[in-house]
């Protein structure tokens, strides 16, 4: 891979290094939802809740429509789920007495 090549591998996996990024993907792995209905699904802030949606937004994870004051979003890119799967399955195999914490 080129420098570039490497660097923009690199930009994608630090923005899912964020625990609260994660969770808020796996939220709308369910479909498209508001804002206010993310916010409350991971407990934490609307402030907090639309930083992280917009730096998912801005590396084409998920995207946005706006529906007169409310804003959805909804998952852009479905293999962020098969990473999510195969990198679960590793950590699966590895702390298998664990297992039972990836559901």
């Amino acid at each position: 891979m080129s420098p570039e090549a490497v660097n923009l591998v690199a930009t994608r996996f630090k923005v899912l290094s964020e625990p609260l990024r994660l969770q808020i993907l796996q939220y709308l792995e369910n479909g498209e939802s508001s804002v206010t209905n993310v916010t409350k699904a991971v407990n934490s802030t609307q402030p907090n809740v639309s930083k992280h949606l917009k730096i998912l937004q801005d590396e084409g994870f998920v995207a946005k429509r706006q529906e007169g004051n409310t804003v959805f979003y909804k998952i852009a890119d479905e293999s962020i789920f098969e990473l999510c799967d195969v990198v679960c399955g590793s950590l699966k195999e590895r702390y298998s007495e664990k297992s039972a914490i990836f559901g």
